[in-house]
């Protein structure tokens, strides 16, 4: 039985702008899975005067950003493209460097601070080539991931003011 053609996506977004999106959130699927793994690997290993608040808000924030990571996958797919899912493929598109060993719970916020902020820039660098596009959906994710990662890192910072 011959198999029938599947039609091309025709959602009113050009095959070239979407994969101009999709390269973009592609780069925002890598440094959210970054930050994912760096917030766990931190909360599994915080330790101190800090550590149950640490432990716990780490905890609330791994899981809000585990949540994340499909909606970006799921928005790249719904584009029509696959989603990068490997680490070899995260470490070439992120910008958020792996933090090597254990750091000390400040340190520990620090480097949180910065991918949350990398994080933000990312989806912000994103914004000019979804609005030509006229692609509402992945601006609506954008927005969302924006005021997530930037309010983490405000509450994140916040913990090392004097």
């Amino acid at each position: 039985m011959a198999s029938k053609k599947i039609k091309p996506i025709d959602i009113g977004i050009s095959s070239a702008d979407r994969t101009k999106i999709v390269k973009g959130l592609s780069a925002l699927l890598a440094d959210s899975y970054t930050l994912y793994l760096m917030t766990h690997n931190f909360h599994w290993n915080v330790t101190g005067p800090q550590f149950n608040g640490l432990h716990q808000m780490f905890m609330l924030q791994y899981t809000e950003q585990w949540n994340a990571l499909d909606m970006i996958a799921e928005r790249i797919r719904a584009l029509g493209h696959p989603a990068p899912g490997t680490y070899k493929e995260f470490v070439k598109l992120a910008s958020i460097k792996e933090v090597e060993g254990v750091p000390k719970a400040d340190d520990m916020v620090r480097h949180l601070v910065e991918a949350q902020e990398a994080t933000a820039r990312t989806a912000r660098k994103l914004f000019p080539t979804v609005t030509a596009a006229d692609d509402q959906p992945t601006a609506d994710l954008l927005t969302q991931r924006l005021e997530v990662h930037e309010k983490t890192a405000w509450m994140l910072r916040s913990l090392l003011e004097e």
